[in-house]
């Protein structure tokens, strides 16, 4: 289902979507309780839109009423903020970020062609950071861009080719689970002074957008 306000589209599960016409209800709570506004157009479920918009990755049905899960003002400020913090290091952190993932799963080297056949350790391999480097980076601007764009983007690369790419190469949901979490403890460690659940909801969910957005495009080359 598409939910849109007038320059911005967004697509939705609507699994649980189906009497919200014949209820006319007319709000939707979020997952941490923040309302937002729905119009319906001409009385359709089709063109049912968002008028307080941000990033809305799902829309489930929770005893009665709608729970939204979607990337907030407050939750792209903690971004942005503990963002701007780490780009003077983004270096080192997106190498942190890499080796925690190998250490969390040590097969996961064998996703990489320049690490599975090389005898060189893992750390001092010349092409890890400047890969680890692009990966790290593509994913925080993609965070601090959500709400802007409205939508998942990427720097550099779009997601059709990087769906193709982690299919061709086998990535499966544990895989991204691994590489969440390590996100997360390397952002932990790189800001504590500013780490907080609130801080942690909102990098883990504009990741899993990303994620989501990635494994959409996770299909055999057409």
């Amino acid at each position: 289902m598409l939910l849109s306000n007038d320059s911005v589209i967004y697509k939705c599960d609507t699994r649980d979507l189906s009497k919200i016409c014949a209820t006319s209800m007319s709000r939707v709570t979020h997952q941490q309780y923040v309302n937002l506004s729905w119009k319906m157009r001409d009385g359709s479920l089709k063109g049912l839109f968002c008028t307080a918009p941000k990033s809305i990755r799902s829309v489930r049905r929770n005893s009665g009423s709608f729970n939204v899960s979607a990337f907030t003002e407050e939750q792209e400020a903690l971004v942005v903020k503990s963002w701007n913090a780490m780009k003077k290091n983004y270096g080192e952190l997106a190498l942190k970020f890499f080796l925690r993932i190998f250490e969390i799963a040590p097969s996961a080297k064998k996703l990489f062609t320049f690490l599975k056949d090389s005898d060189i350790p893992v750390e001092q391999n010349p092409k890890l950071k400047p890969h680890a480097t692009t990966v790290f980076v593509m994913t925080c601007e993609s965070a601090v861009q959500l709400r802007k764009a409205g939508k998942v983007t990427v720097r550099e690369s779009n997601l059709k080719d990087l769906g193709a790419t982690h299919f061709k190469y086998g990535v499966v949901d544990e895989h991204f689970e691994v590489t969440k979490y390590a996100l997360l403890e390397t952002i932990k460690e790189a800001v504590p002074e500013m780490w907080s659940p609130e801080m942690k909801n909102a990098w883990a969910e504009a990741y899993d957008q990303l994620a989501a957005a990635i494994k959409t495009e996770m299909k055999p080359p057409s």
